[in-house]
């Protein structure tokens, strides 16, 4: 099993400088780097101070050129929101840039407020279609001359300038979670990403499912992809250290459903909290539901959980780090989690071999 991990600039409140935000999400995929991690991941997201990251491709250019060996991910560019020549032109472009490092994720979009501002009238769950439209216009630009006139998208004769470096194109992921989104996934020759955001193991367990049921549909021959799941992550040397990292995550959790159901209200960019005792799925946010849930412990308890996705057959496991964490906690957690619980899985794999 290998690991990734997902970094965010995001501030809580405007009391945090921007310029420490974005040196902050550096640091971390270099300590990344050098920590063995295989590849540092990127959202997309627009307007939220929460996930500040509306260009994409410009932020892991900035990483690619204060590292050297990670692998850089969108994770993901939102379909909805691009132009395929152009999507296909960036991707070509910070493939060249990084010398052929770029992983590149595909999803659909997230929040209704995005859309109503980046596609309005888009409702957020008729939006997969597009993402069906788009990668295998992406696919056949990387390679050459296309003409199209799809239902979304329609143009003349384009190709994708520059095309990747890699041949014949990066390897590609989609955020997928419903079966016919993952069987389409399978099928047309894509990896898959899924987060169970903080609920049980059994999440996950049902994503593995999805995917081992979609491997089985997919047409024979089709290359196994990989499976990667993501966790809201936290390591801390004693038990009894756990409980900021548990209030980071109802913070934000209480930000994100607001973003997600339009509960509330955003102001200058930052989401009001709701209450989260007011919610239907409010047992998911139980500070010892979060605690058994999600990757939180000491570095033996991290080991042990960890086992569990090794055993599952989780290929990549996406440590995600930014979730309103002061961000010297950010750090410490990350350097325990290099330190004592990564070492434990390097013995496993070279036992293996």
């Amino acid at each position: 099993m290998k690991f990734s991990l997902a970094i965010n600039m995001e501030r809580m409140d405007p009391s945090l400088d921007m310029k420490d935000v974005a040196r902050h999400t550096l640091k971390m995929v270099q300590m990344a780097e050098a920590g063995g991690f295989e590849i540092a991941w990127a959202a997309e997201h627009h307007a939220i101070e929460m996930t500040i990251a509306p260009g994409i491709f410009q932020m892991l250019a900035w990483w690619g050129a204060h590292t050297n060996s990670i692998r850089l991910g969108t994770a993901v560019a939102a379909a909805p929101y691009w132009h395929p020549i152009k999507l296909a032109g960036e991707v070509g472009m910070l493939d060249l840039v990084t010398n052929g490092r770029v992983e590149f994720g595909l999803g659909c979009g997230a929040y209704q407020r995005e859309f109503d501002r980046m596609m309005p009238g888009l409702l957020a769950q008729d939006s997969v279609p597009y993402m069906f439209e788009m990668l295998p216009l992406l696919k056949a630009l990387w390679q050459g001359d296309v003409t199209h006139d799809g239902t979304y998208w329609k143009f003349p004769t384009a190709t994708a300038c520059p095309k990747p470096v890699q041949s014949p194109h990066p390897r590609l992921w989609i955020a997928a979670r419903n079966p016919v989104s993952v069987d389409w996934a399978i099928a047309n020759g894509c990896n898959i990403m899924t987060w169970a955001l903080t609920r049980p193991f059994a999440e996950v367990e049902a994503y593995k499912q999805r995917f081992e049921e979609g491997l089985a549909k997919a047409p024979k021959g089709t290359k196994r992809p990989q499976f990667l799941t993501m966790r809201h992550s936290a390591v801390y040397a004693k038990e009894n250290e756990g409980e900021p990292y548990v209030r980071s995550l109802q913070r934000v959790a209480a930000q994100f459903e607001n973003l997600f159901r339009q509960r509330g209200g955003v102001s200058n960019g930052f989401p009001a909290e709701i209450n989260l005792k007011d919610l239907e799925n409010r047992a998911e946010y139980d500070p010892d539901m979060l605690r058994e849930n999600l990757m939180f412990g000491t570095p033996d308890t991290v080991v042990a959980k960890l086992r569990r996705y090794e055993a599952l057959g989780v290929d990549n496991f996406l440590y995600y780090a930014s979730y309103g964490l002061p961000l010297a906690l950010q750090k410490r957690s990350l350097k325990l989690f290099i330190d004592e619980v990564m070492p434990a899985f390097r013995v496993s794999a070279q036992a293996a071999r």
